[in-house]
Formats: C-alpha cells, structure tokens, sequence
C-alpha cells in the first residue's frame, strides 16, 4: 500500500499537491484538513503533541488552526484509529448505565 496524504477521521486521498488551508475540508466527512492530526510533527509523545518547538500549542487536534509549521503526513490508511483504553472505558459507561 502507497504513503498517501489522507483525512485523518476517513482516509479521503487528498488530491492536491498543495498543502491544505485552514478553511479547507474533506470532502467525505467534512473534517478539517489543517488540523494536528494530520501533521509530520503530530506525536502524542511530545509536549503539546508536537514536535516542533516553534509552534504555538494547539488545545483541539482535531480542528483547523493558524500553524505555519504544518506539513502534511504522508503515510498508510489504516482505518479509523480506536485507543483501546477509550473503547474499553466507552463499554464500561454503557455497562453501567444501560445505554
């Protein structure tokens, strides 16, 4: 399978070459394009979750925002990603209050 740039939330391909701005949307889910979760320095592991020590933090990863410093990821459409801990506390909710 090919690196592709992708929407973060449904792997829509992004056609352009261009990197996306922050008023640009996917055209499947309508997610922000410009957002954290599709960025080179995007790591969970890093302070702000960013790598890059020049950006300003960013509260919501999921929205678009103002980061010069955005660069588009390349990498493979794995699905939507699940963390396991949050499934797992989901089902305990629903377990609990019989939703």
């Amino acid at each position: 399978m090919a690196l592709s740039k992708h929407c973060h939330k449904c792997g829509w391909d992004w056609p352009l070459s261009a990197l996306p701005g922050r008023n640009d949307s996917c055209h499947q889910c309508g997610s922000d394009m410009k957002v954290c979760l599709n960025c080179v320095s995007y790591d969970l592991k890093s302070a702000y979750q960013c790598r890059d020590r020049r950006a300003d933090a960013v509260q919501d990863k999921h929205m678009a925002n103002f980061c010069e410093y955005f660069d588009f990821i390349r990498r493979e459409w794995g699905g939507a990603r699940t963390d396991a801990r949050e499934e797992k506390a989901r089902d305990q909710f629903k377990r609990i209050f019989g939703d």
